[in-house]
């Protein structure tokens, strides 16, 4: 699933609505970047977790602002209500933000959405980050 397949089928993974809206707002000169949250994805299959795709745009008077882009459904209201964020998705145990804004999408999560072009494929081989070591100030990752 391509940026361009979520605007012909009007559906997609939030990695490419992620990857759409970056290049909408950057084609406008607003500079945006992708960022991730490593979630629980017991949804789809029980104890795993994934990488959920966003993007940061940064905004004059606020600066670096993150917006999520998959879209709302009951329980899930993601909101551009800046100067506060309000993503899909509230941290929860075992769960957090990668603390980057990234240039260029993830590598785990291109060739994820190059490799699995179908629903079922996708839901067991979500793009996801080994976690070696984490703390305040870095990010230690095995991808």
């Amino acid at each position: 699933c391509k940026a361009s397949d979520v605007l012909k089928y009007k559906t997609g993974w939030c990695y490419a609505k992620s990857h759409l809206l970056a290049a909408l707002l950057r084609a406008n000169n607003i500079p945006t970047g992708f960022c991730y949250q490593r979630l629980s994805c017991s949804e789809y299959k029980k104890d795993i977790y994934c990488l959920h795709g966003l993007n940061a745009i940064y905004l004059k008077d606020y600066g670096w602002y993150k917006v999520d882009a998959r879209g709302n459904k009951e329980r899930v209201n993601a909101q551009f209500n800046p100067p506060i964020e309000m993503l899909a998705f509230e941290i929860r145990e075992n769960e957090f933000d990668l603390p980057k804004i990234y240039e260029e999408p993830l590598e785990v999560v291109v060739q994820a959405l190059e490799k699995y072009k179908a629903y079922d494929e996708m839901i067991n081989n979500f793009p996801d980050i080994e976690l070696l070591e984490i703390d305040n100030k870095s990010l230690k990752k095995n991808i």
